[in-house]
């Protein structure tokens, strides 16, 4: 039978961000809106969708007077974009 996918990281965006964290680790906001061509405001929503997931860590600084806003990946995100690529290779009968 199939696996459930998670509802959190099944949107096109928060999976491209999760994707981008997994490989980077850890990325500026403005890196992030650039490599998924997102708004800022549709990007905001979903980064805070996965904050609240537990699968990523916000740290909001000041850098030479200018805001930043750094994304990191949890153990816990790791963990579950794992799960979610093994729940997708089922669907495809890679398992």
């Amino acid at each position: 039978m199939f696996k459930d996918l998670d509802p959190i990281l099944h949107s096109q965006l928060r999976l491209a961000v999760m994707s981008l964290l997994i490989s980077v680790k850890e990325a500026e906001f403005t890196f992030i809106r650039e490599k998924t061509n997102a708004t800022a405001g549709n990007l905001s929503v979903q980064i805070q969708k996965l904050k609240d997931a537990g699968y990523i860590d916000v740290i909001k600084k000041f850098n030479k007077n200018y805001p930043q806003t750094i994304c990191k990946i949890t153990k816990g995100g790791v963990k579950a974009f794992e799960e979610y690529v093994n729940s997708l290779q089922s669907y495809l009968g890679k398992e």
